[in-house]
């Protein structure tokens, strides 16, 4: 950059740097004092609203030419609003007083005379895409880290800083509803598609001289066009919106997720007037901000942060090799996701056929993640079938898939501890047996850690890091390392039968079989817990399961399931999903259920006594210390088993809702 010829009060910039080159190009970097990420906090805001003062004042003396706004951080241009702001919020009014001078700022930036340019590189989420949708004219990297999304829905709002009418008005209501609805992350090509950016670069290096030809040219956005425009007038707009709240209700529901419904309700009433859709944005907003499914998504998200800190921060292992043995759907789906994550993996199997079928399977997870032919002719190439294990030798973590004997697992990793390189990681997915049992055989027993995946693998971000009882502190740290290298979240549990998720989960899985026994109906124990808010009702978790790992589980942890409904059916080969017919039959991959209704009252009732066995049990897993916290033991039943993400999780909700946790003490008491 030029040689800065002011300085807006530069010694009190603590958050963006400022400054006017030769040119009378205005540049503000916003690199936020102390973080890692950039985020619109407090004092970032009242500095840029001190920077767009100064822009203001030298553009009315016709000495600044436009304006350049860009991130100082490598990774990232803004991560979005500080949330950690948002719990200062205590009522509505509090949210609307918040708002107002964020807004009043970007309708300044909107109205600057000169240009206003956002240069972006890296993830631009939330308030980010806000602003820089105030800015004129947006250039962005090409490079598959450069994001933009509106994510806010998964906090359980949606736009606030006048988002809404703007990514309406510049992409049309199709992509931008779309995004906002949905929360997903847009690549900087579809973003462009979209109408969201105007230009795409090849590199971060190129950015400062577009953004200067931008600036100078005094280059403007075009808003969406005519078509797209047409979509945002009546009886059009009516129909989109019904169309969107007809598609929404299938994914989620409006009990337990309101925001999403609430922004259709605001671009269905205001969509056709982007100046009133603003004053109604804040309106609508501020209620989604102090609900308490907004407070307990965001506990959420603290929880996902404090789940990737079971990492030790700079640790200085880096795992690049990965050998899976066992190609099995579990052992295939785990080498999938580290060469997803960029990894090389051998992949062993004493059959070819199933080593076979393994690698093929993994195609899906590529077409998904790689969005180009290279790049997913590139993941095959590290995907190789091992049959003889000669990856083991060079690997960094080695992970054993196979059967649940002990008798096998000892031998195969005596076996490995002979053939692997000092350093590596020895990792069993043993869903069952005690670690201490499987490396007893070893000569470094304390070497051997369990790394438990949950299927279906792709899907499911946790991943339980098990200690055992010889295991050392260094191999659990290289394993919590290499699951967070693989995009997924580290849980380090103690080694007791279940680990924590299936410990916690297995009570309420049998307690309501046990209802089923006593003549409950199946389809209402299911919608019952379905309407509490988890993904899928516990005898339908179980068909998907399979019945025998169910009765496996059981035996287990102890659980008697001798002479019940779920023994004859795996005695007479009904094991569910995989088999076609277990406790419902399947079609196409889905349950077959009658059209039955039941009372919400009674679905209510019900699905809160359906979750206290689970509630229970995950107090007691606290109390015995198989995670360090009950904010883990939350975190791992959410990200586990999907437990209702807006309760913020079992001993939360019970925290929270004392009477529901009494609801079902007199039944447990009658019993």
């Amino acid at each position: 950059m030029s040689e800065a010829t002011a300085d807006v009060n530069a010694a009190h910039l603590k958050d963006w740097r400022f400054s006017i080159d030769g040119e009378n190009i205005a540049w503000a970097v916003f690199d936020r004092e102390g973080e890692s990420a950039n985020s619109l906090g407090r004092r970032p805001i009242e500095e840029l609203d001190a920077i767009i003062e100064r822009v203001e004042a030298e553009a009315r003396a016709k000495t600044v030419r436009g304006l350049v706004i860009m991130s100082g951080k490598e990774r990232g241009f803004i991560v979005g609003a500080d949330i950690r702001e948002f719990e200062t919020f205590q009522n509505e009014q509090d949210v609307v007083n918040a708002l107002k001078p964020v807004n009043a700022l970007l309708d300044r930036i909107e109205k600057l005379p000169v240009p206003v340019v956002a240069a972006i590189h890296g993830v631009c989420v939330g308030g980010g895409l806000e602003l820089i949708l105030a800015c004129h004219y947006r250039i962005a990297t090409r490079d598959d880290s450069t994001r933009i999304g509106f994510p806010e829905v998964k906090l359980g709002i949606f736009p606030g800083f006048n988002g809404t009418a703007r990514s309406i008005k510049q992409a049309g209501p199709m992509a931008a509803m779309q995004a906002m609805l949905t929360g997903g992350m847009i690549r900087a090509t579809v973003a462009k598609a979209q109408g969201f950016i105007d230009q795409l670069v090849s590199s971060p290096g190129e950015l400062h001289w577009a953004a200067r030809k931008a600036v100078l040219q005094n280059r403007r956005s075009p808003s969406a066009g005519f078509a797209k425009r047409l979509l945002t007038k009546w009886p059009a707009r009516g129909f989109l919106a019904g169309k969107m709240r007809q598609e929404t209700a299938k994914k989620v529901s409006e009990d337990h997720y309101p925001a999403p419904f609430r922004l259709i309700d605001l671009f269905e009433k205001e969509g056709g007037d982007l100046d009133a859709m603003k004053k109604a944005e804040t309106k609508a907003f501020a209620p989604l901000m102090v609900s308490e499914t907004s407070r307990n998504l965001r506990r959420v998200f603290r929880l996902t942060e404090l789940l990737k800190a079971q990492a030790p921060k700079g640790f200085k292992w880096r795992p690049s090799r990965v050998h899976v043995i066992g190609a099995g759907t579990m052992g295939a789906d785990i080498a999938g996701v580290c060469v997803a994550a960029g990894m090389e993996v051998t992949l062993q199997d004493i059959s070819p056929e199933q080593l076979e079928k393994g690698i093929k399977a993994q195609g899906k997870l590529f077409a998904r993640k790689f969005k180009t032919k290279a790049t997913r002719d590139a993941a095959k190439t590290r995907l190789i079938a091992d049959p003889e294990g000669k990856g083991v030798a060079r690997a960094d973590v080695i992970i054993e898939a196979i059967v649940e004997r002990l008798d096998i697992k000892q031998k195969l990793f005596a076996d490995l501890e002979a053939k692997i390189k000092p350093g590596a990681v020895l990792a069993t997915n043993t869903s069952s047996l005690k670690l201490e049992d499987i490396s007893a055989p070893l000569k470094d027993p304390g070497r051997l850690i369990g790394l438990h995946f949950f299927s279906p693998v792709p899907q499911m971000p946790l991943v339980e890091v098990v200690r055992g009882a010889t295991t050392r502190d260094e191999e659990v740290k290289k394993g919590a390392t290499f699951v967070t290298a693989i995009d997924k979240f580290p849980l380090i549990t103690k080694d007791v039968p279940g680990f924590m998720v299936n410990k916690v989960l297995t009570p309420y899985m049998f307690a309501a079989m046990k209802r089923l026994e006593e003549g409950e109906d199946k389809e209402k124990i299911d919608e019952a817990v379905r309407a509490f808010g988890m993904p899928m009702g516990p005898i339908e978790l179980a068909d998907n399961v399979g019945l025998d790992i169910c009765a496996h589980v059981a035996k287990i942890l102890g659980q008697s399931s001798e002479g019940s409904r779920l023994d004859r059916l795996v005695a007479s080969g009904r094991l569910g999903k995989k088999t076609g017919e277990g406790f419902y039959v399947w079609k196409d991959g889905k349950p077959v259920k009658s059209d039955a209704k039941f009372a919400k009252a009674d679905l209510d009732k019900l699905g809160r006594e359906l979750v206290e066995p689970m509630i229970a049990e995950a107090q007691k897993t606290l109390d015995e210390g198989v995670v360090e916290s009950a904010d883990l033991v939350d975190a791992g039943m959410i990200f586990g088993t999907g437990f209702a993400p807006f309760r913020g999780g079992p001993l939360h909700y019970k925290k929270t809702h004392p009477d529901a946790e009494a609801a079902a003490v007199p039944r447990a008491a009658a019993e």
